[in-house]
């Protein structure tokens, strides 16, 4: 195991923006920034002598300062949507940034989490990032201690252990943004890529994007992903629910949630001999299908744009701090957030195609 460390730009303020690569015996190789601590690329050996590069990303660190799309970035302090821009805790209501229509979207777009430039305490199969984020920055309350840490092992498998802590209760809802594309990062859409979600229920939501409460049954409707099929099947279906997103973009809830690590999604790309299995001890993830990717120039020149990338974003519910009944993400004044969330990749008669 090693990981090299090179120049990948320059922080609006001057600082330098660093690259961290890791690599292990079996030929995979990971790099991760500092930027937005977001996961650059994850390179898969292709059994040609070749690696097949499976993640969304930038060749340069200030391509992140954009990243319209959220490509491999970490989500802080609140993931994904809350309601009204508004929360109430101990009496107390915060505003947010109403920066998607009416509601909030990943705490804040410009001076989000995935906007940071972390600290990096980089290691012998993995790198650190932490930072510190002040009371009431972007509307939360309490002075935040966060870190997330990506390790590699020798099995193929990239864990990313998130902690975080306050000196005031508060929200803490942490998610990896990484697009997959198991054919290649530059090969296309990912509709043909199969699916199993161990899921049997997924949060119903309202236009805007945001759960009702309802926690409605997969059977029978195009979410059901039990048994694994084609993300492409029933995309399109002419369904409420997916005419409000697009698309794939719900939260499903992990079947039998009770804090330990759980085996929920296992992906494949038909005729490579890819197949990534995710784990998780978040009780939900949000599978979304790149419905929004705006047309843009990635790594090496791609092409990315409409359904290029699939997302496993591991998570509390959606707008949770809302909804009493969802599983609760307020931490801090002496209760610490702390997950984990892993990406095994398998590798079978790679090279039959790339």
């Amino acid at each position: 195991m090693s990981t090299k460390i090179s120049h990948f730009g320059t922080y609006p303020d001057g600082r330098e923006i660093l690259l961290y690569t890791i690599s292990n015996s079996k030929g995979m190789e990971v790099s991760v920034t500092d930027i937005g601590a977001a996961l650059v690329s994850v390179l898969l050996p292709d059994g040609k002598g070749g690696k097949t590069d499976v993640v969304l990303g930038f060749d340069k660190g200030e391509a992140y300062l954009g990243n319209p799309s959220f490509f491999g970035t970490v989500i802080g302090p609140s993931a994904n949507r809350t309601g009204g821009a508004a929360f109430t805790l101990d009496g107390i209501q915060y505003r947010l940034d109403a920066n998607d229509g009416p509601n909030n979207l990943h705490s804040h777009k410009d001076k989000g989490y995935h906007k940071m430039l972390w600290k990096a305490i980089p290691g012998e199969n993995g790198v650190c990032f932490a930072l510190d984020d002040p009371d009431g920055n972007m509307g939360f309350p309490g002075n935040k201690k966060v870190s997330v840490t990506y390790i590699l092992d020798e099995q193929n498998t990239l864990t990313l252990h998130y902690h975080g802590n306050s000196d005031r209760r508060t929200v803490l809802n942490l998610t990896n943004h990484s697009y997959f594309n198991l054919n290649s990062h530059d090969s296309g859409t990912i509709t043909g890529h199969t699916l199993w979600l161990g899921a049997s229920r997924y949060t119903i939501v309202a236009e805007g994007s945001i759960p009702t409460g309802e926690l409605a049954a997969v059977e029978g409707t195009p979410m059901d992903f039990r048994a694994a099929r084609e993300v492409g099947r029933d995309i399109d279906a002419d369904t409420e629910q997916l005419r409000i997103t697009g698309g794939y973009d719900h939260n499903w809830v992990i079947d039998g949630w009770d804090g330990t690590l759980r085996h929920f999604a296992t992906v494949t790309a038909p005729g490579t001999g890819r197949t990534m299995k995710a784990y998780t001890t978040l009780p939900g993830v949000q599978f979304y299908a790149g419905n929004f990717i705006e047309d843009q120039e990635g790594k090496g020149g791609a092409q990315y744009g409409f359904r290029t990338g699939l997302c496993l974003e591991t998570q509390y519910f959606p707008d949770t701090v809302n909804h009493p009944a969802f599983p609760s993400c307020i931490f801090g004044d002496g209760t610490a957030y702390d997950s984990v969330t892993a990406y095994e990749f398998v590798l079978e008669n790679p090279g039959s195609k790339s």
